[in-house]
């Protein structure tokens, strides 16, 4: 498995445990498993093609989780995640000709500001409100757009999905936490197939992070089930805070390059 060393990959089997149980409630589990990929001495692109491996498998375990319990109807929301799949592969195609850091560059600001959003925004919670455009042309346009940001560069994908269905589709937290997996289920699987293409993924890796998703998603999205807006209000808002600062850390993003940090 890419020569690692027994202890290297139980780190990364933990590390994917925790990037699901939090992607389940909140997004933001790439924020864990990438730089755990990359620390692990795996080259930058096979790090993001294998991260899209075990991906799918946290955020299909959390979308049947939800769907159990009737938060999410999969049948009538197949089709958003069709237009999800779609934009997810087209991103990563885009991706071979446009390198992410240019996109990267306004992210953690987006992040911030979605953290502000719901951190300061009065009675958020699990009831749904009036929507503001149709289910059609929410699918074409917002989730559209965060699908094809999904594939180019990925980070804060999951919380772009949960702003979009808070603000545009009027759904509580809860339901659009349910619905935000199946869409991030959609740009991923989209995404992977044109990784798989290109040979760039380590698959028994992933998909033994996979398994580590599955795990940490079944618990995660029990969780959020039970504590509602509670949990995962304050998680989101710690969620997107962590992305921003990790992303501009980066001593290679364009924003500190520009100011010469």
């Amino acid at each position: 498995m890419h020569d690692l060393a027994p202890h290297i990959i139980t780190l990364l089997f933990l590390a994917a445990i925790l990037a699901g149980f939090i992607d389940s409630i909140a997004g933001g589990g790439g924020l864990i498993t990438i730089p755990a990929l990359l620390l692990a001495g795996i080259p930058p692109l096979e790090s993001l093609a294998t991260n899209k491996v075990q991906g799918p498998f946290g955020a299909a375990s959390a979308t049947i989780a939800y769907a159990r319990r009737g938060h999410v109807n999969l049948r009538e929301q197949l089709p958003m995640a069709a237009i999800a799949f779609a934009g997810g592969g087209a991103g990563a195609l885009i991706a071979s000709h446009v390198p992410g850091r240019f996109l990267g560059a306004a992210i953690p600001f987006l992040l911030v500001g979605i953290a502000l959003f719901f951190a300061l925004k009065p009675n958020l919670s699990d009831e749904d409100r009036s929507r503001r455009m149709t289910a059609s042309v929410f699918a074409v346009t917002a989730v559209a757009a965060v699908a094809l940001y999904d594939g180019i560069f990925g980070p804060g994908a999951g919380s772009f999905y949960m702003l979009s269905f808070v603000l545009l589709a009027g759904f509580g937290l809860l339901k659009a936490t349910a619905h935000t997996k199946l869409l991030n289920l959609g740009s991923n699987l989209g995404s992977l197939c044109v990784f798989a293409v290109n040979g760039a993924i380590f698959w028994k890796l992933g998909l033994l992070m996979g398994v580590g998703q599955l795990i940490g998603a079944q618990i995660g999205s029990r969780l959020a089930m039970r504590g509602g807006a509670k949990l995962i209000k304050p998680l989101l808002v710690i969620s997107c805070i962590a992305m921003a600062t990790k992303l501009l850390s980066d001593p290679a993003h364009p924003i500190r390059i520009w100011l010469g940090i």
